[in-house]
């Protein structure tokens, strides 16, 4: 259960991306997705085509990606990507379901807002629906704003996707 605590460090690790990460997240977000919220396998093409830009395209000191690690598993991660001069995009923040109630998610966005205010961006916006109420509330709860909401068909589903910012 989440306490409201930092995290306990001793529960994880957080570490740059090895060989072998990238496709760990993207099977452990898409099979997560689906066995929650019934998400078919073409949400499994978004986030591998997100990772693959990712890597491609990685800029150093403007973007990054942690991966959290629990006993020698990948339990999650959250990107930070370049989205132009002054906004950074958070990406793919993902818990496994074996880390929930650690804290991780919040630990995750913290990072990747300390990151992107040490890379001189001036905002950071992220994409996510409204069935991830876990996500938003870390977003809430670390000063983000709802700024856009539009009705879709993605995934199997009819969902809500919504705009999150927040400026400094």
């Amino acid at each position: 259960m989440n306490t409201g605590l930092p995290p306990d460090p001793s529960e994880f690790t957080l570490r740059a991306p090895q060989p072998g990460d990238m496709g760990q997240i993207v099977s452990g977000q898409a099979r997560l997705y689906a066995q929650e919220y019934g998400w078919d396998w073409t949400f499994e093409a978004l986030v591998a085509e997100i990772t693959a830009q990712f890597i491609r395209n990685f800029q150093p000191g403007h973007e990054r990606c942690w991966v959290a690690e629990r006993d020698g598993q990948v339990v999650g991660s959250v990107f930070v990507v370049r989205q132009d001069a002054e906004t950074a995009k958070l990406r793919m923040l993902y818990v496994d379901r074996s880390a929930r109630g650690l804290g991780l998610g919040r630990h995750l966005v913290a990072h990747a807002l300390a990151f992107a205010r040490g890379a001189n961006y001036r905002r950071m916006e992220l994409w996510t629906n409204d069935v991830l109420v876990s996500a938003r509330r870390i977003y809430e709860a670390e000063g983000f704003r709802l700024v856009e909401e539009d009705h879709h068909h993605s995934f199997g589903k009819d969902l809500v996707g919504q705009v999150w910012s927040l400026d400094w």
